[in-house]
């Protein structure tokens, strides 16, 4: 798989790992005739994946089992296509897989009577807008009147790049993953989205690393300066944890400043720790608030509060404003 693939590749996969936001997904993109239908569980996620080897670096892959409000067993199947033009012959891929996702559920149901529904689902990440027919017989050189007596199948796509913003879902802990996985693959400079984006990832906080990191591979303009303006806009707490993690995972990424920032994050988080250890040997075991506000600190901050520790008489008077 290709290095570009990759981190699109693990970020919508982590997406649709989630059975809440997988489902939510599903609910809201899937035909309503098959929404309408599905019984309230959560799909449940079918380990493996039917994609060909060579096609794995723009294509990914998710089969989800379900059962519908009568209780009938059924699949659906989602086809991640990450290219930035989608593949013309996606329908004939579609149609490889579902066969196989029913050859390996007769596996494992051999006295079958009646086969299972598996319903295809393509969600389009890339760039340009999907102009392509979503139906099997698009790829079908044949007579009219022919049209009825051979296979066909349609199937939904979920063209990401172009809906709108405001309309990527209603549920705001899946519309932070899909904005900035929609961004992802955007021609579109960082400062003008980054309000839209540090709203959305702040309604689920603690999606925040997987959000960074995605954004630190996919993203081309993205410094370090943005990064910690999006800790501090939705984790302000993390800010020092999260910028020494971070610096210690990009300091190979082949972007401007970011080398330099692995560098001056390490030598923060060096500086803390000395400052930490000396602050104990003058005035004893710290407060909490304390460390918390070392461990938080800037550099300008952490150089005044070293230069004060030796002469200092009392902690309260190192912070002082």
């Amino acid at each position: 798989m290709s290095d570009i693939a990759q981190p699109h590749d693990r970020f919508l996969k982590t997406l649709l790992s989630d059975p809440n936001r997988s489902g939510t997904l599903l609910r809201e993109r899937l035909p309503k005739e098959i929404a309408e239908c599905l019984s309230d569980d959560p799909p449940q996620l079918v380990d493996g994946t039917f994609v060909d080897e060579e096609l794995r670096s723009h294509l990914t892959d998710r089969l989800f089992a379900v059962k519908t409000i009568r209780e009938k067993p059924a699949f659906l199947y989602v086809l991640i296509e990450h290219k930035s033009q989608p593949e013309k012959r996606i329908a004939w891929q579609l149609a490889k897989y579902l066969i196989e996702v029913l050859k390996q559920w007769e596996r494992e149901n051999l006295d079958w009577k009646l086969l299972p529904a598996v319903v295809p689902f393509v969600f389009y990440h890339g760039s340009s807008e999907w102009q392509i027919p979503n139906e099997f017989q698009a790829l079908i050189e044949t007579e009219v009147g022919w049209k009825p007596f051979l296979l066909n199948f349609q199937f939904p796509v979920f063209d990401l790049g172009h809906i709108d913003d405001r309309e990527l879902s209603r549920h705001p802990r899946l519309k932070a993953w899909l904005m900035v996985a929609k961004y992802g693959t955007r021609d579109v400079a960082y400062a003008e989205i980054k309000g839209q984006l540090i709203k959305s990832m702040a309604e689920v906080p603690e999606d925040l690393p997987a959000f960074l990191r995605y954004m630190i591979e996919t993203f081309d303009d993205v410094s370090s300066d943005d990064l910690r303006e999006v800790i501090r806009g939705v984790k302000p707490e993390e800010e020092m944890e999260m910028m020494s993690q971070f610096a210690k995972e990009v300091v190979n990424q082949e972007k401007p400043g970011w080398i330099q920032m692995g560098r001056q994050e390490g030598r923060q988080e060096g500086e803390a720790a000395l400052l930490l250890r000396q602050l104990q040997r003058r005035f004893g075991t710290l407060p909490e608030e304390i460390q918390n506000k070392v461990e938080s600190a800037d550099q300008i901050a952490l150089e005044t509060w070293g230069d004060r520790v030796l002469d200092a008489p009392s902690l309260e008077d190192v912070f002082k404003v």
